[in-house]
């Protein structure tokens, strides 16, 4: 039967592991993988059909060994499905998936200026997709001690297990926890991260001030206030400058709203600008991500900034638009690298600005603040418009005289 031929392959493949060190990473893996679900058919027979032939489908695939060629078929069709079901899930696809075109954004803003880094990290990891992308871009060789992230959902944490997996990354080179990331950190103990890039989700709730301890934790207590209970946006900002290295960089996608509003917001915005650990912030264009058109931002942080001033670009119209959503191109990409790696100024574009004229501001961080946006609105000639109105007055005027001759013609030949 379908079912407990299956559920034998699962408990076998998790017990091989136990009193291993790989025993953490295979424990639980297959918790959600349900082949007794009517949704792969009413009945045992249906069922037993479709897996069928999904294992024929495979066993005629001709891969090869892993170790024989650069194709990753496993993991690229992982990938693609992961793609497709979140394009597809509404709201809940971007909960764990990051599209590919941002993912490769983060991770070459991150990563600009390095060959090598010690370890990679995402505090709301997802799929693992972000995770991943530093491999591509840097090789894995250059992936030192590998790839660290946590996840709260735990459907979602068995995804990115499963992906390490596919994409052949050994159990000794990743470590991914599932908890909590606010509240229930992980990795407190390791040596901290060159590379972090993460999407975490946008304006999530969170204990916040409810928890007496989490003004005192090492993470936020530094600001001196905490994220508002309502919006845990800027909580993973300061998580994850916790967890940056002192040579290393941040690249986390931005709700807007946290780049201009007041309260305890602005508080925390301070703390980062005062301390120069914002190093650039990038306007996005807006319906790049699944389940949401806002044009989101990206916030870059480093500790080791080589002047007092904050890079912000402007590239809310870098893309172009893929069926029902807006795509990053490799132009795309590579014109917001490039500027970000030069720090250069490009009207329109991108600005550095000063620290002081962000303290004036009020600490403001909106790109709209401080790059201007190109007048595309047609330019009149006045001098030319104001002839023209002068040119249809005489007309107006001479049609106005011969229509009052044909009146007065008129009105002379009925009193006759």
């Amino acid at each position: 039967m379908s079912g407990s031929f299956f559920d034998n392959m699962k408990k076998n493949d998790e017990e091989s592991a136990k009193g291993s060190q790989s025993e953490s990473s295979f424990d639980g893996l297959f918790d959600d993988f349900d082949v007794n679900s009517n949704k792969l058919g009413s009945t045992v027979a249906k069922r037993n059909e479709r897996l069928c032939k999904l294992l024929d489908g495979i066993a005629s695939m001709n891969l090869g060994s892993v170790k024989e060629h650069d194709i990753d078929a496993f993991g690229d069709a992982y990938e693609y499905l992961m793609t497709m079901y979140a394009s597809n899930a509404g709201k809940s696809g971007g909960e764990f998936f990051t599209p590919a075109d941002v993912s490769e954004l983060l991770t070459r803003l991150g990563t600009v200026g390095k060959k090598t880094i010690n370890k990679v990290y995402d505090p709301a990891c997802g799929s693992g997709s972000l995770l991943l992308k530093a491999e591509k871009i840097l090789g894995k060789d250059a992936i030192i001690s590998g790839f660290f992230g946590q996840e709260i959902n735990i459907t979602t944490y068995n995804l990115c297990r499963i992906n390490m997996f596919l994409h052949d990354i050994g159990f000794d080179k990743f470590d991914v926890a599932c908890e909590d990331t606010l509240t229930g950190p992980q990795h407190w103990d390791d040596e901290p991260f060159e590379l972090i890039v993460s999407n975490p989700p946008y304006s999530i709730k969170w204990a916040g001030d409810e928890n007496p301890l989490l003004i005192n934790d090492p993470r936020f207590a530094p600001a001196g206030v905490l994220a508002p209970k309502s919006k845990a946006d800027l909580a993973f900002i300061m998580h994850s400058l916790s967890w940056l290295a002192a040579n290393g960089t941040a690249a986390i996608v931005c709700f807007p709203g946290i780049m201009y509003r007041g309260g305890a917001e602005q508080k925390i915005r301070k703390y980062l600008i005062d301390n120069n650990f914002v190093d650039c912030v990038v306007q996005l264009p807006g319906n790049l991500f699944f389940g949401t058109s806002i044009a989101t931002c990206i916030m870059v942080l480093k500790k080791g900034k080589e002047d007092n001033k904050i890079l912000f670009i402007d590239a809310g119209e870098e893309c172009i638009k893929v069926t029902n959503n807006n795509r990053l191109t490799e132009e795309n990409i590579s014109r917001i690298v490039d500027v970000f790696a030069e720090r250069k100024e490009e009207e329109y574009f991108s600005r550095l600005v000063p620290y002081d004229e962000v303290k004036e501001q009020g600490y403001n961080l909106s790109v709209s603040t401080y790059v201007e946006k190109k007048d595309t609105r047609e330019k009149i000639d006045i001098v030319k418009l104001n002839a023209e109105i002068k040119d249809i007055v005489a007309r107006e005027q001479v049609l106005r005289d011969e229509i009052d001759k044909i009146i007065a013609e008129i009105e002379g030949g009925q009193s006759v």
